[in-house]
């Protein structure tokens, strides 16, 4: 403001931008509205109807469609149209819940129980876990599919007390978050987790069928009951094209302090 009156910023023109940033910014948008359904007919509108909505070049419209097509998320035919092709699951981090309780709505979650025995774990494992080293634990790797499309490799490590007993329950269709509140008599507390993106390596791709340097998102989360324990920790790699995370924040009078290697968390899957 200069002498009480206010400056008039002028209005950002695409001539003032790059294509590709442009491109880049619908997309986020046209992302968005594939992952919440929004067209519902299985068709996104003409090329000429969204260069009207956003506002911008059919060239633009093309460069943004052609960059949600590289994530699988819809196909462009010749004579067809542009159509949903894929679709994202949403897994929310506001609670702890397991992954079957978290999807329920989407379908039904089976596991394949690829390794499971009692091991002598790392000492890395033994010190999140709060162990004696050397001291066993009982280490789970499952596939985790939904509605029958790989979702999820996890690896599990669980103190031996609570994992003994999985040897003999049902891991195919249960969660295991919900089989440790049995053996334990309590509820799960809370959980510490990270969440990254890497890429997905030649074995962790073949098993999630998946293409060798496919994007993953990386989740390291840690367990623990009610009474503060820590149980289960797990390292979770989840196909980037087949799930989004989502969470509610609130910003508060304090500003807190920075968390560690892994931060307070929520909702995850098991």
């Amino acid at each position: 403001m200069d002498g009480g009156q206010r400056h008039r910023v002028p209005l950002l023109t695409d001539a003032a931008r790059r294509r590709a940033d442009r491109a880049r910014q619908i997309a986020d948008l046209l992302r968005r509205q594939v992952m919440e359904r929004h067209f519902d007919s299985g068709h996104l509108p003409l090329e000429t109807a969204l260069a009207r909505e956003f506002g911008t070049s059919r060239n633009t419209i093309r460069d943004a469609l052609d960059l949600i097509r590289e994530e699988g998320l819809i196909d462009r035919c010749p004579g067809v149209g542009t159509t949903v092709a894929g679709e994202k699951y949403p897994h929310g981090l506001h609670r702890l819940l397991g992954l079957a309780e978290t999807l329920r709505e989407h379908g039904e979650v089976a596991n394949e129980v690829r390794t499971m025995g009692l091991i002598r774990p790392p000492a890395a494992v033994s010190a999140r876990l709060r162990l004696p080293a050397g001291e066993p634990v009982v280490y789970v790797e499952r596939l985790r599919r939904l509605n029958g499309l790989p979702l999820s490799l996890d690896l599990t490590y669980l103190v031996r007390e609570l994992g003994e007993p999985l040897f003999q329950a049902d891991l195919t269709r249960n969660d295991i978050f919900v089989l440790l509140e049995r053996i334990a008599g309590q509820p799960l507390g809370t959980a510490e987790l990270t969440v990254e993106a890497v890429n997905a390596d030649a074995h962790t791709a073949a098993v999630l069928d998946a293409a060798r340097g496919a994007a993953l998102l990386m989740v390291e989360r840690l367990a623990h009951l009610s009474d503060g324990r820590p149980v289960d920790l797990e390292f979770i790699r989840f196909r980037g094209d087949r799930i989004t995370m989502s969470g509610h924040l609130r910003r508060t009078g304090d500003a807190p302090a920075s968390p560690g290697p892994a931060g307070p968390a929520g909702e995850e899957d098991r």
